[in-house]
């Protein structure tokens, strides 16, 4: 089924607002991944129900292929000070600049700088565990619009980014949990399957995961596949445009391995549908198809695409994600899916039943 909202009011922002009640913006996960709400929405009949997240593999049949996004979030995200002044210092860490640090004697980083009003290029930013006896600093390289810029990591004697990371850095979690980093979310704000480390968010529709859950669609014969794409930052930055079209995406680095390009191949063959879990995997397949006639081929690139409502979807035939923020670029990629006022419906029915929202709450199984 294509997406037929493609009137006017679908391409305003003010079309993806809702009313949430703060109380359901979930703060932690279950302790039971699996045992997350699941609603379930038919895009063709409007109809919704309501199950577990465990109930997935009822949903679908043998020979359907489950599509994950196996990217690993780093405990990128530092606090520190400027040397010589009180004040924090929250330094995000995005992705290497390669051409600087050849030109420096020190790794650079492009990075989201906060505040960074406080900072100008060769401010020194200093990070202390105090407990441990490790420290670091990093030093302002360049400052960029809207609180980006590129700092010089002054790596400690054997160091190396990624231990850095692992020793000082925390996790990114998302500016809506209205409370500070605790050490249980390196293991919970990471899905059971991550392996290629490069994201600044998690995929969070594969949160709900277990591998008991992933031993049963197996059972099943039910296909499980994955590809990668690097969540970044930019999947929390919102839409300041009036018309969602003049918006422009942040880039987003995917891979799409031979293994999952040909099994999804073999799978369309033989008549099964594609599972994407999550807006990111729609995303890579989607930008993958729309560059190659409707084939999922292998390899790797960046992608901006944007998808809202009026986009021919070619490559996912069912959908697993969680409730997203309003006025979002993922909340309009479900409406395209589906419909906006199937979605906002759904939406309303969720908040109505005190579904958990966001990141850590619970997920809609599309259709």
């Amino acid at each position: 089924m294509q997406p037929t909202d493609t009137t006017n009011a679908s391409l305003s922002l003010d079309a993806y607002d809702y009313q949430l009640p703060e109380a359901l913006v979930a703060q932690y996960p279950l302790s039971q991944r699996h045992e997350s709400r699941m609603m379930v929405l038919n895009r063709k009949t409007g109809e919704i129900s309501h199950h577990r997240f465990y109930d997935l593999p009822q949903f679908l049949d043998p020979g359907d292929l489950v599509v994950l996004n196996n990217t690993k979030v780093l405990p990128s995200r530092f606090l520190g000070n400027r040397v010589g002044f009180t004040g924090r210092i929250e330094v995000l860490l995005l992705y290497p600049n390669a051409e600087a640090t050849q030109e420096t004697s020190s790794p650079v980083w492009h990075a989201l700088l906060r505040p960074a009003r406080k900072l100008k290029e060769g401010t020194v930013i200093e990070f202390l565990q105090i407990s441990a006896g490790i420290s670091a600093t990093m030093t302002v390289y360049k400052l960029e619009e809207g609180g980006r810029g590129q700092v010089a990591i002054d790596l400690p004697k054997g160091e190396s980014v990624e231990t850095l990371m692992d020793t000082l850095g925390q996790m990114p979690i998302p500016p809506y949990l209205n409370r500070p980093v605790e050490p249980s979310d390196k293991e919970t704000y990471q899905t059971v399957f991550a392996s290629v480390p490069g994201a600044q968010a998690a995929p969070t529709a594969g949160l709900h995961f277990t591998p008991e859950v992933l031993q049963q669609l197996k059972d099943k014969d039910i296909g499980v596949t994955e590809v990668t794409l690097s969540v970044s930052s930019g999947t929390f930055r919102s839409v300041d445009e009036s018309d969602i079209t003049r918006h422009v995406m942040d880039p987003e680095y995917y891979t799409v391995p031979e293994a999952a390009a040909r099994q999804i191949h073999q799978t369309r063959q033989n008549g099964g549908r594609i599972i994407a879990i999550g807006t990111t995997v729609t995303k890579t397949l989607e930008t993958v198809a729309a560059k190659h006639q409707g084939k999922i081929t292998p390899g790797s690139d960046w992608s901006r695409l944007f998808i809202y409502p009026g986009f021919q979807f070619q490559a996912v035939d069912m959908l697993l994600t969680n409730f997203h923020l309003p006025k979002t670029t993922l909340l309009m990629l479900v409406s395209a899916f589906a419909n906006r006022e199937s979605i906002l419906k759904a939406y309303h029915q969720a908040v109505a039943n005190e579904y958990r929202f966001f990141s850590y709450g619970d997920c809609m199984l599309i259709l």
